[in-house]
């Protein structure tokens, strides 16, 4: 099993929620993040004071996967949140070593 931690750009959550639920595959954790890379911000001038907003927010949506869906997903989250510009984003890929469904106590793939 493989977890897939996508960040992007908040406009694009709900295109990327339809592509995975195109995909077949609905559980996903999503959180309102902020962070910075490429992009870097800009700078503001407040009451005098130049400051540099550099965290800006972004969407952290993470889902499991079986191994022979990673590619699949990993194209359809990198088509739908694609705008072409600095900011789009990044995808972390981890190995996850078991999952267990709490309710049932069911363990492995059959627990995702």
């Amino acid at each position: 099993m493989t977890k897939l931690s996508c960040i992007i750009r908040p406009e694009k959550l709900e295109a990327v929620k339809a592509a995975l639920s195109r995909l077949g595959n609905c559980g996903m954790t999503v959180s309102q993040v902020v962070g910075c890379g490429a992009q870097r911000g800009w700078k503001e001038v407040y009451r005098g004071v130049e400051t540099t907003i550099n965290l800006l927010p972004k969407v952290k949506v993470e889902i499991v996967v079986k191994d022979d869906q990673v590619d699949q997903v990993v194209e359809a989250v990198c088509s739908a949140a694609r705008t072409g510009e600095i900011g789009d984003g990044k995808i972390f890929i981890y190995p996850v070593a078991n999952v267990i469904r709490i309710r049932t106590g069911e363990k492995g793939e059959s627990a995702l």
